[in-house]
């Protein structure tokens, strides 16, 4: 990984100050750092603690977008889709979506054309194109009703997404930023030509000053909040907010496929093959008005979500099988478009210079699949104001542990199996997917599992944890278990109080 290192008087501002640590956050402060700025980068909580750890979970270019004519979003990120699954190969990766068609419904001829659309409007081909399927013929038509006939396949990809913020994250400080979790920014104003912010530690109560060129206002469901808060600064651009949740429920079907599943209210909702033994079903859009986080899943969205299901599949479900549910709040912005599925997933980059003093620069709305290009153009938006800035790199440049040869995943995975042959099979692809390259990290010196030290449920040891806590902000278990991975679904409340233990044991020895 090529470092880059941004001396800093430390009397001297920042040149930028970032606030949030989503995906949008550390990849703004990642393409910066990268362009040579000096970024210090505050997120109140844990690293994707809210909005960007509740996607579905999907690097695409938004099928039903094509419907509200938003061709340009789903022209870039389908290129984006491309190009992330070239630089993040253990985190990303294709699937093939099936689409029954529903009579009654979006006619057949929409969907081809649509699906037409979606293969060529993306310049880059790397993944198979669509085509039609005979669904009763088909094994990717067994788990459905008999009803459903005919139907679509085409390709799309996945994400870990709090894993992606993450690695946005670790390049990020690896070219200079700083980065600081449970840090809170609490006031800032311009003094001076510059901003000067507070911040408080959320662990230990300490306050800080600190100055910075600029700001940039990252900071989800909380950016008006912060916009006229926190900055004090007024502004035309408003946040929608927009409640989305999900089920998991025990595997439904057989097969790598997932499914899109349309519904009589014009909605589509995804079933996602999930960590081996799951089903992800998701998700909801409901208009959401309290406080953004952390937010639950209603009873009524449960239900909701497991009749459209039930539609579909020949196997029923309710509200009893669901083992886990996670909801968050999408800061869209607002379009004033009545349907709540309507509001528009582009971004804005609202930028206030208060005639020319120092800018702040708010995000509204966006995607986890274009990210990067939101930080590019985040960028471009304050470049005025720097004028050595040095040019966009991110289009080519692999993620922390994603430097894999024709971004070949399979052989990696191989490579690595034989370099720890003592990893139980599941064990050594968990820690490739999740860390790619950088699992050799993880397993070097060791020659067992023993070697490993403790082990916690779900084939978690001591020296990943270490090393999560080394290297990728972990303070609590619920930041490991929820966040870093999703071993909470196969961890008990005993194996999550063990592994609280011995995490105060390490902060406590530190």
């Amino acid at each position: 990984m090529t470092t880059v290192s941004n001396v800093r008087a430390p009397s001297a501002p920042y040149d930028l100050l970032v606030i949030g640590g989503g995906i949008n956050g550390t990849g703004i402060a990642r393409d910066a750092a990268g362009r040579g700025l000096s970024v210090l980068l505050c997120e109140r909580g844990d690293l994707a603690e809210f909005t960007s750890s509740s996607s579905t979970k999907l690097i695409h270019g938004g099928l039903r977008y094509l419907e509200y004519y938003e061709f340009r979003l789903v022209r870039e990120a389908l290129a984006e889709r491309e190009r992330l699954l070239r630089q993040a190969p253990h985190i990303i990766w294709p699937l093939r979506f099936v689409l029954p068609h529903d009579k009654g419904l979006r006619p057949a001829w929409m969907l081809r054309v649509g699906l037409f659309l979606y293969d060529h409007l993306a310049r880059l081909r790397t993944l198979p194109g669509s085509k039609m399927v005979r669904l009763r013929t088909s094994p990717v038509g067994a788990p459905l009703q008999d009803r459903l006939t005919k139907g679509f396949v085409y390709s799309d990809c996945w994400v870990e997404d709090s894993r992606l913020v993450v690695l946005n994250a670790m390049d990020a400080r690896a070219r200079g930023a700083e980065i600081r979790t449970r840090t809170g920014v609490e006031s800032a104003r311009r003094i001076d030509g510059t901003w000067t912010a507070t911040l408080r530690d959320a662990v230990t109560g300490r306050t800080e000053t600190v100055r910075a060129k600029a700001v940039v206002n990252a900071a989800g469901p909380w950016v008006s909040e912060t916009l006229g808060g926190t900055l004090g600064v007024n502004s035309r651009a408003a946040v929608r907010l927009i409640k989305g949740s999900h089920i998991v429920v025990r595997r439904l079907y057989e097969g790598d496929q997932a499914y899109i599943l349309q519904q009589p209210d014009k909605r589509i909702i995804f079933a996602i093959p999930y960590e081996r033994d799951f089903t992800l079903i998701g998700t909801t859009d409901v208009p959401y008005e309290d406080e953004p986080g952390p937010v639950r899943i209603s009873e009524d969205e449960t239900r909701y979500l497991c009749d459209c299901v039930n539609r579909s599949f020949a196997r029923a479900i309710g509200p009893e099988d669901v083992v886990w549910s996670y909801s968050g709040v999408r800061p869209l912005y607002d379009d004033a478009a009545a349907n709540a599925s309507a509001v528009t997933r582009d971004y804005v980059l609202d930028v206030d210079d208060a005639g020319g003093q120092a800018p702040a620069l708010s995000v509204f709305g966006g995607k986890i699949t274009t990210y990067r290009r939101l930080a590019e153009h985040a960028i471009e938006k304050i470049a005025a104001y720097f004028p050595n800035l040095e040019p966009p790199w991110t289009g080519e440049a692999t993620l922390p542990g994603g430097a894999m040869p024709e971004a070949d995943f399979d052989a990696f995975l191989k490579a690595f199996a034989r370099e720890a042959p003592f990893l139980p099979a599941e064990t050594a692809k968990r820690l490739a997917r999740a860390y790619g390259t950088e699992a050799r990290a993880i397993v070097a010196g060791a020659r067992s599992l023993a070697d490993l030290g403790e082990a916690f449920d779900g084939g978690l040891s001591a020296a990943e944890v270490d090393y999560l806590v080394r290297t990728e902000w972990v303070r609590t278990a619920e930041d490991i278990l929820w966040r870093r991975s999703k071993l909470g679904l196969r961890t008990g409340p005993e194996g999550a109080a063990r592994l609280s233990a011995y995490l105060t044991r390490k902060a406590e020895a530190a």
